[in-house]
């Protein structure tokens, strides 16, 4: 993690999610705004998520959480912060919402912000992720079996739906949903959550970021590895996972009611009882 840091807003860029309703006009009242608060020398470029410029210093994405991943797999290559404005639906990863507009604008002028490096995987398949990688069957159809070995070594062999290797970053997400435990963002390892698991003894394992995981199949084809939810690869035999060399880099606000754990309460209700005494 980074703190005071100075932005580099010469070339801003401005990325929305054509799918979601509003999107490019907030996009362009974003830009606007950004050049009229004097953050740019001229109104920043606004693209959707299929042309998203490459010579960007900083991005913000407008959109839900999906937009938010996309941008940030997108730009981890060129060591580029993104920050995200909510116009989806649960919005864990966006930091505001469009109301907020002229608040970010302060906050970025104050550089009342920080800087969070987040670990992100790297495949055999070549996808990235900065949540998870999910493997599985092409067609639901009978559970698979899954050999997992961490560097090079027999590990455990799963009978179920499918594997999710995630990041503590995802370790909100898909693996949650599926029975595994959060972990802080800051901590650097990896979770291995099994989909549906035919056995009572296949439980999560979290193991260092600097492991190699590969699974093997018993079938030769027929598999997917999907990143984040969006970018789909198909492999036979076997697909290693390992830490990606580059790390997803967002701007996160310095406002108390944004941090992890109070996310957690907020957003996914955790630890928060069903009646007060």
């Amino acid at each position: 993690m980074e703190n005071n840091i100075d932005l580099n807003l010469e070339n801003t860029a401005v990325i929305f999610n054509a799918d979601i309703e509003g999107s490019k006009d907030f996009a362009q009242k974003v830009s606007d705004a950004f050049y009229k608060a004097g953050l740019t020398k001229s109104v920043p470029e606004i693209s959707d998520m299929e042309n998203m410029p490459s010579g960007a210093t900083f991005a913000v994405a407008i959109g839900g959480d999906g937009t938010l991943l996309k941008c940030a797999r997108y730009y981890s290559r060129f060591n580029t912060p993104v920050f995200g404005f909510n116009m989806g639906r649960l919005g864990y990863l966006s930091q505001a919402l469009p109301k907020e507009l002229d608040y970010v604008i302060e906050k970025i002028k104050n550089k009342d912000y920080r800087l969070e490096e987040r670990l992100m995987l790297s495949s055999s398949a070549n996808n990235i992720a900065l949540n998870d990688m999910v493997i599985k069957k092409e067609i639901n159809a009978r559970t698979s079996v899954l050999d997992l070995y961490i560097d090079k070594k027999p590990v455990c062999s799963y009978m179920a739906d499918g594997l999710i290797i995630s990041t503590p970053t995802g370790s909100t997400a898909y693996a949650l949903s599926a029975g595994g435990p959060v972990i802080t963002p800051s901590m650097d390892c990896f979770l291995i959550v099994p989909i549906c698991p035919h056995t009572l003894t296949a439980r999560p394992i979290v193991v260092s970021s600097d492991e190699t995981l590969t699974v093997k199949i018993c079938q030769n084809s027929g598999y997917q590895i999907i990143a984040d939810g969006q970018d789909t690869k198909i492999f036979e035999k076997e697909v290693t996972v390992k830490k990606n060399e580059n790390c997803a880099r967002l701007l996160l606000l310095n406002k108390d009611k944004k941090d992890f754990y109070r996310i957690l309460r907020e957003k996914l209700h955790w630890g928060v009882a069903p009646h007060k005494c």
